[in-house]
């Protein structure tokens, strides 16, 4: 081998193997798994959880609001609110104008949540022992560093969100 392809045959090698998509797609859903499983034990989904906790931190708000806090477009929101809304967990009331609306945690959805968060705490612990709180520690670093560095690339909508 020359000393020319030397470096190239090395450079290759350094390379990521295989597809980043496909790979994160594989672990999400087996963390979505583990978490859907406990969730599932309050009747809740993971969502509905993380929805249930965004509008009791930062309610009342306008759903336009939440979707822009949540990362998400108005439409899937809205779809998730949904059941939420029928379940007496949150309302939609009246904002400052005839137009606008503001989402309000009740004090069912408050207990529901606080339900909800026993569980997720048991999946979030049960996943630090099965990884490692620094493998876990670590993920949530590289994660949040990826996020911020893609954060400079164009969205394209296309419904993907959760």
């Amino acid at each position: 081998m020359d000393s020319a392809a030397a470096p190239a045959s090395q450079a290759a090698q350094a390379l990521p193997q295989g597809c980043t998509n496909f790979k994160l797609r594989q672990l999400m859903r087996r963390v979505a798994t583990h978490y859907d499983a406990e969730m599932a034990q309050c009747g809740l989904k993971t969502t509905q959880y993380s929805l249930l906790s965004h509008v009791l931190k930062l309610g009342p708000i306008r759903p336009g609001d939440l979707a822009v806090a949540m990362k998400m477009d108005a439409s899937t929101l809205t779809r998730n609110l949904r059941p939420l809304v029928d379940a007496g967990w949150v309302t939609l009331e009246a904002g400052a104008d005839a137009r606008s609306r503001l989402a309000h945690i009740t004090d069912t959805g408050r207990d529901k949540r606080a339900e909800a968060q026993r569980h997720w705490k048991a999946a979030q612990l049960a996943l630090n022992e099965t990884l490692g709180a620094e493998r876990v520690m670590a993920l949530h670093a590289l994660v949040d560093e990826s996020m911020d560095l893609l954060a400079a690339l164009p969205m394209q909508e296309a419904g993907h969100d959760e």
